[in-house]
């Protein structure tokens, strides 16, 4: 049987039953023992097909929400910038230093130019829209 691996055992049930029923009450009974048999596999089908989409369902919400929990989604916190923040003013002190020392003013310019940028792209990760940049129909969430 191809889409049925292990028959069911009560449907068969049924399909004997409904064979020797037809055999005692003969071929003027026939139509109403077919029909009858037939609704049983119906609502078996139904059942199956109303499971299924259940747990289709069910699948789609959990990835639904395991997006929403994703650190992606929580990447814009407050706590992060201001980390970020700290941590970049710190380096930028022995870097100051370093170009400062090494290559006078143009070296401090470089160092904090480099600070600045970095301080810029994270910016930029964290708030899509900081710089007037708007979602563009190419932009859509539909899209992958």
């Amino acid at each position: 049987m191809t889409g049925m691996e292990a028959p069911d055992a009560e449907l068969k049930k049924e399909l004997n039953a409904t064979l020797h029923a037809r055999k005692e009450l003969g071929d003027e009974y026939e139509s109403a023992l077919v029909d009858s048999f037939l609704e049983k596999v119906e609502q078996r089908l139904d059942g199956a097909v109303d499971r299924r989409v259940r747990r289709q369902l069910a699948e789609q919400q959990m990835v639904v929400a395991r997006d929403a929990r994703s650190p992606q989604g929580s990447s814009d916190s407050w706590g992060e910038r201001f980390g970020f923040g700290i941590v970049s003013l710190v380096l930028a002190i022995p870097l100051s230093a370093i170009g400062g020392g090494v290559a006078g003013l143009p070296g401090l310019l470089v160092a904090w130019a480099g600070i600045v940028g970095v301080n810029v792209v994270q910016a930029a990760r964290l708030s899509p829209n900081l710089f007037g940049r708007r979602k563009s129909s190419k932009d859509s969430d539909w899209e992958a």
